[in-house]
């Protein structure tokens, strides 16, 4: 995971592989989250992957070997993570280069925009087809951003959407050529990078009040 600044906008990189979520990762994007906070002068956040895949979600393996409450404190994280990217102080863009599958996508979907690759990797919620039920913040995350008929239809056909239908269907914002998702990225939020933080977090703690009350709610 790198994190690097150009100009105002700080680009975080997830480079391990699939980017799954397990303690290690969580930890890892927290930190870059308190350094892009803690920053002085305008800033924006983008993140990304690399390769083939932005995120592929929960590393259940390494969740398997978890105890019961070192687990649930684990999935308490994550849904605290989504809260954060939601009310997050400045504005976030998610870059998508590949696939985002799962909580992949709902990291994603936190963001307050999302660009993905029109030409190849998918983004899907797979959780029908895994037979895992989906927690009540990540249902909220999923709610708070998709419109309802969208998010129904992916939650329960589990459909994998490329670049083009998740443009169509309001999943991302855009879908561009492989080289220019980055660049799209950065240009949606650059114009914002000036924008007062409280003022911002204030504003969106607003839009996503019934999210926010289950994702920071300790489980």
């Amino acid at each position: 995971m790198r994190l690097d600044r150009q100009d105002d906008i700080f680009v975080l990189t997830l480079d391990d592989g699939e980017n799954r979520f397990n303690s290690r990762f969580l930890d890892d994007v927290n930190r870059a989250l308190d350094e892009v906070e803690t920053s002085e002068g305008p800033a924006a956040l983008v993140t990304t992957g690399q390769g083939k895949f932005y995120s592929n979600g929960l590393d259940l393996e390494w969740l398997g070997g978890q105890r019961p409450i070192d687990s649930g404190r684990f999935l308490d994280g994550v849904d605290r993570l989504f809260a954060r990217m939601l009310v997050f102080p400045t504005a976030t863009a998610a870059a998508i280069n590949g696939h985002g599958f799962a909580a992949g996508l709902m990291l994603a979907l936190a963001h307050d925009f999302r660009v993905m690759r029109a030409d190849r990797g998918y983004v899907c919620l797979p959780e029908i087809d895994l037979g895992v039920p989906l927690r009540p913040g990540m249902t909220a995350t999923i709610q708070a951003r998709l419109p309802h008929r969208v998010a129904h239809e992916a939650i329960v056909t589990g459909r994998r959407y490329g670049g083009t239908d998740a443009e169509q269907r309001g999943i991302v914002d855009a879908a561009v050529p492989e080289a220019e998702v980055l660049e799209r990225a950065m240009a949606m939020v650059r114009p914002l990078a000036g924008k007062d933080r409280a003022t911002m977090t204030a504003l969106k703690r607003g839009l996503y009040v019934p999210a926010l009350e289950i994702l920071e709610k300790s489980v």
